[in-house]
């Protein structure tokens, strides 16, 4: 009989250390919940919002991986200055509107300037997407396009 029991904690201990590899390996898009609340960025950047696709959350600086939005600090025209204020202004009320949470972008933690990369989603839908709907963003497609023609 203390054979099948050493053998029954043995198997479940094998069982147990497979499932924990498992998951520690397998990658989830499931992320962080935030809670904040956030204004525009002025001198102080601890939670606030820069222009419509970045962001600082708690000292943090934070890409919205999934959209582009019209350039605020070096447009290329007015047209693009006056779309990426409204953006920056949409994106301050859709941070602020609840809960929201902050998914892994695909298999990249960080851009070239070091901002984290995450994908904004609420309610299982991106804030990102969002922005494009309503014409303040383009989705994300690995270069900038010109916003003035």
């Amino acid at each position: 009989m203390p054979s099948i029991t050493k053998t029954t904690l043995l198997l479940a201990a094998a069982i147990v250390g497979a499932v924990t590899l498992f998951t520690m390996q397998t990658p989830s898009n499931e992320g962080e919940t935030v809670t904040a609340r956030f204004e525009l960025c002025r001198r102080e950047r601890h939670t606030c919002v820069v222009d419509g696709d970045t962001f600082w959350l708690n000292g943090e600086k934070y890409r919205i991986a999934d959209i582009d939005t019209p350039e605020i600090s070096r447009p290329d025209c007015a047209r693009e200055r006056q779309l990426g204020h409204q953006a920056k202004e949409r994106m301050l009320e859709l941070l602020n509107a609840g809960p929201f949470e902050l998914q892994a972008f695909e298999d990249r933690d960080a851009d070239r300037y070091g901002r984290l990369l995450r994908v904004v989603v609420r309610d299982g839908k991106s804030l990102g997407d969002q922005l494009v709907s309503e014409g303040l963003a383009r989705t994300w497609t690995g270069r900038r396009e010109p916003w003035c023609s």
